[in-house]
This record gives C-alpha cells, sequence and structure tokens, in this order.
C-alpha cells in the first residue's frame, strides 16, 4: 500500500505524502513525508513508515528525511589529452545530499561543476573517465551500474537539466513528445497515458497555455519557456534527484528569478532533490540549503548557505564573493569603478600539484600552503573548509 493511503488509514488529519519508486532492479526508494501535521516519532512509528531505530531529523516546518539519497565520495575524474597526457578534473571530491534538499555548487568557469555535474549520471565525453571514488544513489554505486542498470536509473532515479536547452531540445520533434519518451522509457505507459502525464509535468512548470506548448516545436518557444520544458523533462518520472547545469545561465535576471522559484516549489510538492551548479552567487540567498565551493577540482568549502555567504572562510571563496558587482542603493548616474579580480591564473590540471592549488593566488599563503595539501577541517554546524589555517 503506498505511503499515502497508510497514512489517511491512521489519521483523518490533512497531509501530503509523496514515495517514489522508479521501476528498476535496485528498488531504491525517495522517502520524504511532506507532513501538514507532525505528530512526533512514536506517531511514524505506529504509522508502519519508520522504524523504532530510525532517526529522524526534521529539515523544516513540513519535511522528514529519513537518509541522504546521495553520498559521492572522493570522486576522482580525468580527461585523456590527444598527446598523451591527463588531465584531472576532479580530485577527491565528496558531498552528501539529502532528500528534499538543494545544494549549490559554486564555482569559476574551469573548476568542474560541468564535469561533476555529467559524471554522476556517468554522461561524459569519451576521452573522461571516472579514476576512483564512488557515487552512491541511495546506496548504489552508480559508478559500478551496468548499461542496463544506468539507462533505468537516468531519468527515474536521477536526471539532470541542461545548461543550453536550445541544444539539449530536439529541433524537429513537438516538446510534448519529447517529454512522452521520458515515461516511455521508464514504464509501460499506454499512449493516452502518455499524453496526460505530459500535460500534467507542463501543467507544473507552465502556469497557462499548456496545450500551446505541449504541440509547439522548441523554436517555437521563448528561451524561458524551452528551460522549462527542459524541467518538466526532467520531473517526468518524479526522480528523487535532479542536477541543475547553470539552467538561468543564458536567461535574463527575471526569467532566473522565475526558474528558482519553480524549483523551489517543485522541492516543496514533489519532494525531489536539486543539485544546482552556477557562478553566479547572487542566486543562492534564499534559494539554497548548502553551498559547496570548488575550485581546481577540489572541494574549498561547503556549509550552509547564509553562514558561506555572510561569513566565507576559505580565502578562495573570499575573493570569488568580492568579485559580485555591488547594488549602487545612492543610484547615482555615471559612476563607474572596477570590479576586485583574483590575481593569477588557475593551476594546470595536466601536473600533479603539491600543496594547496589555490596558493599561488592566496592572499594569505604561508610556506606549509606550498608542501602541505589541505584537510578539510570541521568548524561545525555543516560547515567544512580546505584550508590549513583551520586544523583538521
Amino acid at each position: 500500500m503506498l505511503v499515502k493511503e497508510r497514512v489517511r488509514s491512521l489519521n483523518r488529519r490533512r497531509f501530503e505524502s509523496e514515495e517514489v519508486e522508479p521501476a528498476h532492479p535496485l528498488r531504491w526508494r525517495q522517502r520524504v513525508l511532506t507532513v501538514r501535521v507532525l505528530s512526533g516519532h512514536d506517531w511514524l512509528v505506529a504509522s508502519g513508515l519508520v522504524a523504532q531505530h530510525d532517526t529522524v531529523t526534521c529539515k523544516s516546518k513540513f519535511e522528514v528525511d529519513l537518509r541522504p539519497i546521495l553520498e559521492v565520495r572522493e570522486l576522482c575524474v580525468a580527461y585523456g589529452a590527444r598527446g598523451g597526457g591527463v588531465w584531472r578534473a576532479l580530485s577527491g571530491v565528496s558531498f552528501g545530499v539529502g532528500a528534499g534538499e538543494i545544494l549549490a555548487v559554486l564555482g569559476e568557469s574551469g573548476s568542474g561543476k560541468t564535469t561533476l555535474a555529467g559524471s554522476l549520471l556517468r554522461l561524459l565525453p569519451r576521452n573522461a573517465r571516472i579514476t576512483g571514488g564512488e557515487i552512491l544513489l541511495d546506496g548504489a554505486d552508480v559508478v559500478r551500474m551496468s548499461g542496463v542498470d544506468l539507462r533505468r536509473v537516468r531519468g527515474s532515479g536521477i536526471s539532470i537539466v541542461f545548461q543550453e536547452p536550445s541544444l539539449a531540445l530536439h529541433p524537429t520533434i513537438r516538446v510534448g513528445e519529447q517529454i512522452g519518451e521520458v515515461l516511455r522509457a521508464h514504464g509501460t505507459w499506454s499512449r493516452r497515458e502518455r499524453v496526460e502525464g505530459t500535460r500534467k509535468m507542463l501543467a507544473k512548470v507552465f502556469s497557462g497555455d499548456v496545450e500551446r506548448i505541449y504541440s509547439s516545436y522548441p523554436h517555437e518557444l521563448s528561451g524561458g519557456q524551452q528551460q522549462r520544458v527542459l524541467i518538466a523533462q526532467a520531473i517526468a518520472c518524479e526522480p528523487a534527484l535532479v542536477v541543475a547545469d547553470e539552467p538561468t545561465a543564458s536567461l535574463d535576471t527575471t526569467t532566473q528569478r522565475e526558474i528558482l522559484t519553480l524549483f523551489k516549489r517543485l522541492r516543496d510538492e514533489l519532494g525531489i532533490a536539486f543539485i544546482f551548479i552556477t557562478h553566479n552567487p547572487a542566486l543562492l540567498a534564499g534559494f539554497a540549503d548548502r553551498v559547496l565551493v570548488l575550485y581546481a577540482g577540489k572541494v574549498a568549502e561547503v556549509g550552509p548557505t547564509h553562514e558561506v555567504l555572510r561569513s566565507p572562510q576559505h580565502p578562495y571563496t573570499q575573493a570569488l564573493l568580492k568579485c559580485v558587482p555591488p547594488v549602487d542603493s545612492d543610484g547615482a548616474a555615471g559612476r563607474k569603478s572596477l570590479l576586485p579580480v583574483i590575481g593569477g591564473v588557475p593551476p594546470s590540471l595536466a601536473a600533479p600539484s603539491q600543496g594547496c592549488v589555490f596558493e599561488p593566488r592566496c592572499q594569505d599563503r604561508m610556506e606549509t600552503c606550498q608542501v602541505c595539501e589541505p584537510a578539510a577541517a570541521v568548524l561545525g554546524g555543516g560547515h567544512e573548509v580546505a584550508c590549513l589555517k583551520f586544523p583538521a
């Protein structure tokens, strides 16, 4: 019996709950309850939704998390160069994502953000390979999955929203049919059910005009509408996790905010977790739950969004946030000022680095930074920083 039916039989108070069980042999479940009235751990045990020994953590007023849905452990990715060399795009990246969480991945161009996104679904170029680490999706290692299991988990367990919708959407197929293909690949839907399911997904991401959108070709839609179609594709099978690779990069400011609001609403309604990749820290305040800062393929800092933005501890995070253009509160016309820049150049990923990768550009560098690689230091409250200024 579904979670929704079991709880309704025990308690008639109004609530909402979600259970997602994709049709693949791993049979993992996204276990998130969005409950209007929380009655405590004993009530959850009595309802059969959790075991007596399960630890239940309340993330917010309406959410209950039972365990993380994604754990990345010491992930390493390398690209093979034409001359026979190797470019180390990711080195020892570790983090986790809880159910219903929005994790932002922040970094400048070349930091490894897009490589990380592709690695989570094993959608990497031919010259790239995962050289180490684990990607555990509800306990199942994506790195070691067979091709058959990968095809089943992509879309139904984890999905992706690509950066450029005009390239991700097929130009000669109507968008409704493209969303329907996702449903056809992950279930035994009849044609009528696929059409109804597609319209339902479009209604979740568009406020109206669903029929016109359904019958349109990609070139007949604006950039923001195309991006919403990609989001509808990504959530069509209600996966536990959606990776959004800079989905707002090519959109204007107003549309960017609309897309962020849409992500938060989908999280609240469906319990979907998001990994939001961006180079713009101005988008994260009030949106992401946590921020992970990448530099040269390594995690520099990770922590709650309000702490990282308000009080960054890593010198790279501090320098990155200083590069954000300030808002001119005086509104003075003609005022010009130079934006701060991070001096130096990023390190070469072709040569193994010794010491801290940010040391040549760091304003706070010490002698030990040239020879010692910093380990993650725990600052408390889920805030970690990889810097030798803090004892690990």
